[in-house]
């Protein structure tokens, strides 16, 4: 039960600093408006690094909150008890994330005319549509992420060092593809939040929830996922028997 609460409230804690820092930044009257690409890229990988630090007590955290992840280290392991669970714990917290923060930026969605904008704050979306690219940018970037994470020692809290390499990872990836699509790599980042800003943002205008886009940030990563798990194992088992 406790890795079960522990991704729970670690994918709400992710996404209240994740998206929150796009609503800061984003929404009209906020004080932070304008804040810009670095703002995002810095308070993104810091929504990521705390929760997994705050929650690495929890026997079995430490996936970073993110399905393409848990499903990558179940790979890895061959352990899959826990993960049907996590994702479920995970997605719903994505959504209550999101629901908070509905609620907290209530009066600055009612200033902000543009729906793309407010739906921008809640998930992503391609700079330029090309659902081939855009799978690939995802898939690149997703693989990048479970791959490296694989190899970090301590990556699931056994160093304090881990913390900051995860938080590295984060804002590499933010860095170098956020531009394409917006680096979700985390359908509990991406899809949950999509359907509550659906069913609970005040409708001051049209609400588009894009979804000729939205599937492709939870699929992509599941797949760029279970590809670095793949490769992992093969050159373990190659230093293995090499």
């Amino acid at each position: 039960m406790s890795v079960y609460l522990g991704e729970f409230i670690g994918t709400i804690i992710l996404v209240l600093l994740g998206d929150g820092v796009c609503c800061n930044v984003n929404l009209n009257k906020s004080g932070f408006k304008g804040g810009g690409a670095v703002h995002i890229l810095i308070g993104w990988g810091m929504a990521v690094m705390v929760p997994a630090f705050a929650m690495s007590r929890f026997a079995g955290c430490g996936s970073a909150f993110n399905p393409a992840v848990t499903i990558g280290a179940a790979i890895r392991t061959g352990d899959w008890s826990t993960v049907p669970g996590q994702i479920v714990a995970q997605m719903l917290g994505g959504f209550v994330g999101a629901a908070i923060l509905l609620v907290l930026y209530h009066d600055h969605i009612k200033e902000t005319a543009d729906d793309a904008v407010v739906r921008g704050c809640f998930c992503t979306s391609a700079s330029i549509p090309n659902q081939c690219l855009n799978f690939l940018s995802e898939f690149v970037a997703t693989f990048i992420l479970v791959f490296t994470l694989s190899l970090i020692p301590g990556a699931a809290g056994e160093s304090n060092v881990s913390w900051i390499l995860v938080y590295g990872v984060i804002v590499a990836c933010g860095a170098s593809f956020g531009g394409l699509t917006g680096y979700a790599m985390n359908a509990a980042r991406d899809t949950a939040p999509r359907i509550a800003y659906l069913l609970l943002a005040p409708n001051f205008g049209k609400k588009d929830g894009n979804w000729s886009y939205g599937w492709i940030p939870a699929v992509a990563p599941i797949c760029g996922g279970v590809v670095a798990a793949l490769l992992y194992n093969a050159l373990a088992a190659a230093q293995m028997f090499g």
